[in-house]
């Protein structure tokens, strides 16, 4: 191995001891350090980092392209500390920006169409499973990673309080419920009990074989609701997702906000926390996700003038 192969483990070590988890580094700078060592470099330089990146992938995105020069750029800053010659790339080289696309608002008939659709699906522990999923991660925000980790246990039923223990990054909040949706919850738990007494595992949700439900198939049956509700892409572009329910649950609140009167910007932070986001600025971000939406809520609480 390398000095600069057995600087990149050495300095993953370190940052992931501290808690950073670093994901897909490994092979990103294993793949840098493989083509510096076969072209006989022994320091880090801004010159050969963006090299690598834009000549030896030249299919690659801008977008990832400046994700991987970000990776190389803190290697680089850790290897300076031990040999000054190495030159981290400056932060504004190969600049390119994400474009996230607005999100799918649902309407609230469109949301009852999937949940009456989902309601007739077969068999009856199926029915029940995605009814229920699909009006929790309405009403919460959830992502349907955190919502299918539920686990029995996780779900306080006599408090009103749902505990997601795998929520992005690894952090874990409490979720406050509503009494409907507890009332709701504790249908589908009788229910899931009766259909399926002997589950094989401890989720709150189970497949029909008493499984934790699974990213793959739970997309395919949402996708057929979807489609039996008549929301397909239509020229719409990206058809409607399953994570759109928590974009329109975070758009919905900020709405109800506006119209109360509320100061959304000093609640921000309240609505971050619950659904899991690290900094209050992702939440921002549906200010342009919906400025239609956000423009019709801020004429309705115009002044109308004086009623004769």
């Amino acid at each position: 191995m390398s000095p600069l192969a057995k600087r990149a483990e050495e300095y993953l070590t370190i940052r992931r001891a501290l808690g950073y988890k670093l994901a897909g580094y490994d092979a990103v700078l294993r793949e840098f350090t493989d083509w510096l060592d076969s072209r006989g470099a022994t320091v880090v330089t801004a010159e050969n980092a963006v090299r690598w990146v834009t000549r030896s992938r030249p299919a690659t995105s801008p977008i990832r392209q400046r994700q991987l020069l970000t990776m190389v750029r803190c290697f680089a800053e850790y290897l300076h500390a031990v040999d000054p010659r190495t030159e981290a790339p400056a932060k504004d080289l190969l600049p390119a920006r994400y474009e996230r696309k607005a999100p799918y608002l649902y309407s609230s008939a469109e949301l009852a169409g999937l949940m009456a659709t989902a309601r007739s699906l077969a068999p009856p522990l199926k029915a029940a499973t995605y009814e229920t999923l699909v009006g929790l991660l309405a009403c919460t925000g959830l992502r349907f990673g955190e919502a299918a980790g539920l686990d029995r246990t996780d779900v306080s039923l006599a408090e009103a309080d749902l505990l997601v223990r795998f929520g992005k990054n690894g952090r874990s909040r409490h979720v406050p419920i509503h009494e409907t949706t507890v009332a709701a919850l504790s249908a589908y738990a009788a229910e899931r009990d009766r259909l399926c007494p002997h589950p094989g595992a401890p989720s709150f949700f189970v497949s029909v074989r008493g499984r934790r439900l699974a990213p793959s198939s739970t997309h395919a049956v949402f996708a057929t609701l979807r489609r039996s509700v008549g929301l397909d892409a239509s020229g719409r572009g990206r058809p409607p997702r399953l994570h759109d329910l928590r974009h329109g649950f975070i758009v919905g609140t900020m709405l109800a906000w506006r119209r109360e009167g509320v100061d959304v910007q000093a609640r921000l932070p309240v609505l971050s926390t619950y659904v899991g986001h690290v900094d209050p600025k992702a939440t921002y971000w549906y200010h342009q996700a919906a400025p239609e939406l956000l423009a019709l809520a801020a004429r309705r609480l115009e002044p109308q003038g004086d009623v004769e």
